[in-house]
């Protein structure tokens, strides 16, 4: 997992060159002008997905993973907390939507947290099981966007 954000002047060079490219596209585009949607980058390999979304409390919200793409959530306007724990491969699966490399989990174990605003950006890799869109001190419409990187890539 990485969290940082977009304001804070580095180029990320360090980072691999998918992610440089999704972190590239948050800081090139006006987000809250952009009508939700997905917008390809790179085919389907990098895509983006704008939406709107309203923050939660952490009970009704499943933790949830991916197996072929890892996330880069970047918040463009309200607040959240972002649930996140290591994927250890004993939690039960609650449901596993294939065709969206989704995958809910009925509970886990050792969840930290972390305060994002907008700026921010995590990068979720498959290891990664994380909880978005959960209340940050009271519950708000948000802005988002959630760039899907192929592993393959990496």
């Amino acid at each position: 997992m990485i969290f940082s954000s977009i304001k804070n002047g580095d180029t990320f060079e360090s980072y691999p060159k998918a992610i440089q490219t999704a972190l590239d596209y948050l800081k090139s585009h006006d987000f809250a002008a952009m009508e939700p949607g997905v917008y390809e980058i790179q085919g389907r390999d990098i895509y983006a997905q704008v939406f709107d979304a309203v923050t939660v409390e952490a009970d009704s919200k499943h933790a949830e993973s991916h197996e072929k793409y890892l996330d880069v959530q970047y918040l463009v306007s309200g607040k959240e907390r972002l649930g996140f724990t290591k994927n250890t491969g004993n939690y039960k699966v609650k449901e596993h939507i294939k065709e969206r490399d989704l995958i809910f989990y009925e509970s886990v174990e050792d969840e930290g947290y972390i305060e994002s605003r907008p700026g921010c950006f995590c990068v979720f890799f498959p290891s990664d099981i994380h909880r978005p869109e959960v209340i940050s001190g009271e519950s708000m419409k948000l802005r988002k966007v959630v760039v899907k990187v192929s592993v393959s890539l990496l």
